[in-house]
């Protein structure tokens, strides 16, 4: 046996990780450790809402100033990765996670350790986005990747959309974000979104064989080369700032609503429908405009 068993952290003293699992575990030979942070709404899919994000901050934290921890591992309790945002909250709580202060990729970036995604199941929207900022994937052969922005009407800018381009391409990266396909883990494979796929059953032993070849070799190095390569990111802009822009009240306008009530309501949205209904009214106010014009 190579490495010690998990141990639980329970929080900061404050509260308990309620969203999250944050565990972390050492290796008998090499001494380095490795913190793993689990989303835990397994009955949600792992959706996340601003909570969970507000705890993942807390154990990044955690781990990154912790001078025994080498690695950090993203996974996910239950069958699913995870399937991006809860939309079933409150517009204003999905509004909350879109412009969070630290999104949950932006943890990725930011954090001076290597993280290292472990995917099964379903990896959809805000953790697919959050998968592929992270420095390595390794995925399940059952994962299943994509997209949902568009398909829930979630306006989704600033430097990891971009930035998958650096990781498919720039055609790729279009389809993925504008089509909102799904991708087995074969073909995530074939496009480079991910490192390896290995057989379900092998998926933890798989990551422990990275974390091991990462412990093996020097932390300080490692750091420098993370935030070397991150740092092609600091010339994008954050995550809000053009929708912000070109939408300042787009969860507030019927299109912004539209995704998310039809996806609960297991629906097809009408987009077009709203926006049908746009260019009629544009008309008619187009036309009582030439009709006053008339007048005067």
């Amino acid at each position: 046996m190579s490495w010690t068993d998990w141990t639980t952290v329970a929080g900061d003293g404050l509260d308990n990780f309620q969203n999250i699992v944050y565990e972390k575990k050492h290796h008998l030979r090499l001494e380095g450790g490795v913190a793993r942070i689990s989303f835990n709404r397994p009955e949600k899919m792992n959706t996340l809402n601003p909570a969970t994000i507000q705890e993942m901050f807390r154990a990044f934290y955690d781990a990154n100033h912790d001078p025994a921890i080498g690695v950090i591992v993203a996974a996910g309790k239950g069958k699913h990765f995870g399937a991006g945002g809860d939309v079933e909250w409150e517009r204003w709580g999905l509004r909350e996670v879109f412009y969070n202060r630290y999104p949950h990729n932006r943890l990725m970036r930011i954090s001076r350790k290597p993280v290292i995604a472990q995917v099964q199941g379903y990896c959809i929207g805000g953790h697919n986005h959050m998968v592929y900022c992270c420095d390595f994937t390794i995925a399940a052969d059952n994962a299943i990747f994509g997209q949902a922005g568009p398909r829930v009407s979630s306006p989704a800018d600033g430097a990891y959309v971009p930035y998958l381009t650096k990781v498919v391409g720039a055609k790729k990266a279009r389809e993925l974000w504008m089509l909102c396909r799904k991708y087995k883990a074969s073909q995530a494979l074939e496009m480079g979104l991910v490192n390896t796929v290995v057989p379900l059953d092998q998926l933890e032993a798989e990551v422990d064989q990275w974390c091991e070849e990462l412990l093996s070799v020097s932390p300080g190095c490692l750091e420098v080369l993370k935030a070397a390569f991150d740092q092609e990111m600091d010339g994008y802009q954050e995550c809000g700032i053009i929708s912000a822009a070109m939408y300042p009240d787009w969860f507030d306008m019927p299109e912004g609503k539209e995704g998310g009530a039809a996806f609960v309501s297991k629906r097809k949205a009408e987009f077009w429908t709203i926006r049908r209904r746009e260019a009629e009214m544009r008309q008619q106010l187009l036309a009582e405009y030439e009709a006053m014009q008339g007048r005067s």
